[in-house]
Formats: structure tokens, sequence, C-alpha cells
């Protein structure tokens, strides 16, 4: 079978992410920071994306939207958009969280870090490491089972997490929509990317 195109975008956070992906084949990605005004934003900028790649709409095999943790409104917007496109081609939608996606590619343990802001963050292990599932946390009072001994700290508040576990801070692999794309990839491929996808909300 052909590789699937994914259209891939998240506007969990301050920024719209947007990408066209075919497998290992990036066709496009933009990614603008905005603290708001996403709703006006993101299906120009899915527009762009597909002009860019010289596709349209017809062409794409499935969606990928990021589902948060992050932030209430902005979450809603990709999620409804995500779940109308499916609907109206005809697709299927895969969420993927924030953190799922910001460690996407990282070989090994690793601790996936996202701002929650108010001196807060949102944490998740991977490839053993705690917590293993998604989790807010504060960042004055990390539980100390976490400073497992130069855990790799990825993500947007990987510097400050690692600095406070003796961790080291590595960049994510990806960009965050074409992350997102990997992860629904595997997912369509082994069957457990089925359920329309819904709204992480951790706080």
């Amino acid at each position: 079978m052909p590789d699937r195109l994914i259209l891939s975008f998240d506007t969990a956070a301050t920024h719209c992410a947007v990408a066209l992906v075919g497998g290992a084949d990036v066709r496009a990605v933009l990614h603008e920071h905005m603290a708001r005004g996403q709703a006006e934003e993101l299906f120009p900028l899915i527009e762009r994306v597909l002009h860019d790649a010289g596709t349209d709409f017809a062409a794409l095999n499935a969606i990928a939207v990021g589902i948060g943790p992050g932030n209430f409104t902005g979450i809603r917007i990709s999620v409804a958009a995500a779940r109308g496109l499916a609907m109206s081609l005809g697709i299927p939608a895969v969420g993927v969280t924030t953190l799922e996606a910001v460690a996407e590619g990282i070989n090994g343990p690793c601790l996936a870090c996202v701002d929650a802001r108010r001196g807060m963050a949102y944490l998740q292990g991977f490839g053993g490491a705690a917590p293993g599932a998604p989790t807010l946390l504060d960042l004055d009072a990390l539980p100390a089972e976490l400073a497992t001994g130069n855990i790799s700290c990825v993500g947007p508040v990987a510097d400050h997490v690692a600095a406070l576990l003796g961790g080291i801070a590595v960049p994510s692999p990806y960009p965050l929509a074409v992350a997102m794309a990997r992860v629904a990839t595997r997912r369509l491929a082994d069957g457990s990317g089925i359920d329309a996808p819904a709204p992480l909300y951790l706080r």
C-alpha cells in the first residue's frame, strides 16, 4: 500500500502548526507563533500547506490532530476541525498528545516536558521513564523519583526540568506537526488510531 498522505495540525499552545506528510516524506510544514487567532488562521494555513505541496483535500488519506494537554480553547479548535474534515472527506482522524509528539524519535527513556504556565508543567515518561501517563506537576515540587540520573528531557520546558532533575535537555527530533503525523501513521498501520479524537485536559 502506498504511504498514507496525512494532514497534521495543532493549536494547543501559542502557535498554529500544520504539516503534510506521506510516509517519511515531509511534503510541507508551517509553524507560526500566535497568542490568539488560531481559529481564524488554521484553515488558511492548511490551505497554504496543501498549495505548497501541490495537492488538495481530496488527496488526503488521514488527519492527525493535537489533542493537548494545553490551552482549552486551542485544543477545541483543532479537535473540532479534525472531526469536521474527517467526516466531510470520509477519512480517519487520529488524536496525538503534545507529549507524545515532542518525544517522537527519541531513543531510550525520556521525559516529555510541556509548559503548563503558572509554574507548572505537563510531564510524561516514555521508554520506561516515569510518570507513564500525562501528568500536571508543580515545577517547584517535582517528585524525587523523576530524578533517575541523566534522564533525557525533551519539549518546550526541557531545559528547566533537566536543571531541576539533573537531567539532560535534548531537542525534539521533528517539528511538532510532523511528529504528530508520524505517530498517526503508526497507529493507522496497527489499527490503534480508529477512535474519534478527544481533547486531553489535565488542568
